[in-house]
């Protein structure tokens, strides 16, 4: 057998390079490079690989180990998990900053390749600098908390041990099932050893990424289901977009004259203009969609996970006898709520289910003006929100309603966290598919501008826009430095509205007066942060940066500074001055919290009695 020397870092990088997949009899390569910061576990060992021998593979210097790995995620999402980067960090802090990013990636089912470094194998000069030590279990690092976060988890302690872990490592990342973070932990004497790999480890790879099909006697038992129902409604899910089912949901909706709701993670598989659209569903769902679930009788989820906000905390449905046909390729989702398991790939599940109920003629039975009636209502209130005026400044909703009239329709939007992502998934307008990127499976402060630079750098032909709030952006905005130097030009939208706004009115729907989520000074009288808010000049900050910045306090100069933004090359930050108190409210939905059983205040405890009465109207399973 012919076999090649490297050290296995070398090894590992020549593997990646070799790895494509294929979806529907068209290739692609997958692994596009490497995002890394390199410290003293990685440098002579990734690094010295990465310098001379990466083959095709492009290296990213990311500049906060969990932005560059929220990065490589929305890269991959924004691709349609058809092509990764692989992230590598130092020992110790350096790995474990990837933790939270690592399992946002596997909570959204999107495929990251993480390669953080790990303890001297040979254990000569323990311990190293950055070594995590336990005493009484020696064989534990920093690298061990990665296990419950990974679909994929090994430490790669001889050099040979690489080939095995490689493969397995694949077949996690190209599953559409199954995917989500993998994490190899190399040791960094590890890293440099050389071992004579046979040259076939070294192939073209092509991981063939199959369409689940469904199962005869599921699809003839889903369709008489369907049958029996007069009211059902249509969920769609992430699994729509990673299944490119765009089409099959909107034929299949029409087939049979079945409204379509939206996730977070589906919107935009629809457009928004689609007669059939309700909207968004849930916590931070339409009044449409919301009154639609209600009287539903048949619940057909299309990839979704079923999350809280999607359900209202398992309240949305109340109609007596509601049954649910899930959709989903991944089994344990396809399982939730106790619902008839339709465990396949959504286009193909879709098309199939179509063609056996169409012969039997089969129409929802909603009343021929009841959809557009609810539609047109929606509309209405989505519109007299956009157009808000407050004689105070600037509301969120009048914002975005400027912003959503100006974007192209193949502009990108990405969010994640904080008051926004119920705004957007009300309101916001998606005429085309991966349009709208919304993290809000782990609903993760910080990846919103990471998440751009992601997506610029997997649509560098589209323009990419972050809207962020204050409180987000504060915790992690260091990748705007990365897209600069990459020159992936990306916008972001600062709402500065003083604090973590969207948590200080939680606290209030729920008793509190407010407490410790606004950007204020401590108060000489009362010991508390409720003094004056402190003020940001988040324009200049980002010009220090490099970065070109507009800042924006009104309607005119909103319009102006997004004119402005579109002509720039380079990354741009809009700082928008908004009143706080001003997005939406919740239409017609409960969000379950935890409230005190007891509590000093009268306010809380009618917010306790409350809660308990929402959740005796809410599902057990």
């Amino acid at each position: 057998m012919s076999t090649i020397r490297l050290t296995m870092a070398q090894a590992l990088l020549k593997f990646l390079d070799h790895q494509y997949v294929s979806l529907d009899g068209q290739e692609h390569k997958f692994v596009r490079g490497v995002m890394g910061i390199f410290g003293h576990g990685n440098v002579t060992g990734l690094g010295e690989a990465l310098e001379n021998s990466a083959g095709g593979l492009v290296y990213i210097q990311g500049k906060n180990e969990q932005g560059m790995v929220h990065a490589a995620a929305a890269y991959a999402k924004q691709k349609n998990r058809l092509q990764i980067f692989a992230c590598t960090s130092s020992i110790g802090p350096g790995a474990l900053n990837m933790l939270t990013a690592a399992a946002t990636a596997t909570v959204n089912r999107i495929p990251v390749l993480l390669l953080p470094s790990d303890n001297f194998a040979c254990r000569q000069p323990d311990p190293v600098l950055q070594q995590l030590e336990v005493p009484g279990d020696y064989t534990v690092s920093a690298t061990d908390p990665f296990k419950p976060v990974s679909r994929y988890w090994d430490r790669i302690e001889r050099p040979e041990q690489l080939m095995a872990a490689a493969l397995q490592a694949m077949r996690v990342l190209t599953d559409p099932a199954e995917t989500g973070a993998v994490t190899l932990a190399l040791p960094q004497d590890v890293q440099a050893e050389a071992y004579d790999y046979p040259e076939t480890f070294f192939e073209k790879r092509v991981h063939v990424i199959e369409r689940r099909p469904p199962a005869e006697e599921t699809l003839e038992r889903a369709a008489a289901l369907l049958a029996a129902k007069r009211r059902p409604l249509l969920i769609a899910g992430g699994g729509v977009h990673y299944s490119g089912a765009y089409r099959e949901l909107r034929e299949f909706a029409e087939a049979f004259g079945i409204p379509v709701a939206e996730t977070q993670a589906g919107k935009s598989a629809l457009s928004w203009e689609h007669p059939l659209n309700v909207g968004a569903i849930g916590v931070t769902g339409s009044l449409a969609a919301n009154r639609l679930a209600r009287k539903a009788d048949l619940i057909i989820g299309v990839g979704t996970r079923y999350s809280d906000f999607t359900t209202s905390s398992k309240s949305a449905f109340q109609e007596p006898g509601v049954q649910f046909l899930n959709i989903n390729v991944n089994a344990a989702d396809s399982a939730k709520l106790g619902g008839m398991r339709l465990t396949a790939d959504a286009k193909t599940a879709l098309a199939r289910l179509k063609a056996l109920l169409q012969p039997r003629g089969y129409r929802a039975s909603y009343g021929e003006q009841e959809i557009a009636g609810l539609r047109a209502e929606w509309l209405e209130e989505t519109e007299r929100l956009y157009r808000a005026e407050h004689r105070e400044g600037l509301a969120q909703t009048r914002a975005l309603g400027e912003i959503n009239r100006f974007l192209g329709p193949r502009d990108v939007i990405v969010c994640a966290a904080g008051s926004l992502p119920g705004d957007l998934h009300r309101l916001w307008r998606s005429a085309e598919p991966k349009t709208y990127h919304m993290e809000y499976g782990f609903s993760c402060m910080g990846y919103e501008v990471s998440g751009a630079f992601g997506a610029a750098l997997a649509d560098p032909d589209r323009e990419v826009y972050a809207l962020v709030g204050d409180g987000s952006y504060l915790m992690l905005h260091s990748e705007l430095v990365t897209s600069l130097q990459e020159r992936a030009k990306l916008t972001v939208l600062l709402f500065d509205n003083h604090g973590f706004q969207c948590i200080h009115n939680l606290q209030r729907e729920h008793g509190s007066l407010g407490f410790g989520n606004e950007f204020r000074y401590r108060s000489d009288q009362t010991g508390r942060l409720t003094g004056a808010y402190v003020p940001i000049d988040f324009a200049a900050y980002a010009r220090s940066l490099g970065a070109r910045a507009y800042t924006a306090t009104t309607v005119e100069e909103l319009r102006e500074a997004l004119r402005l933004a579109k002509q720039e090359t380079v990354a741009t930050l809009i700082d928008i001055k908004v009143l706080p108190g001003t997005g939406t409210g919740g239409y017609e939905s409960w969000w379950r919290v935890g409230v005190p059983e007891v509590s000093e205040s009268g306010r809380v405890r009618k917010a306790r009695e409350k809660m308990e009465a929402e959740i005796q109207s809410a599902r057990t399973i």
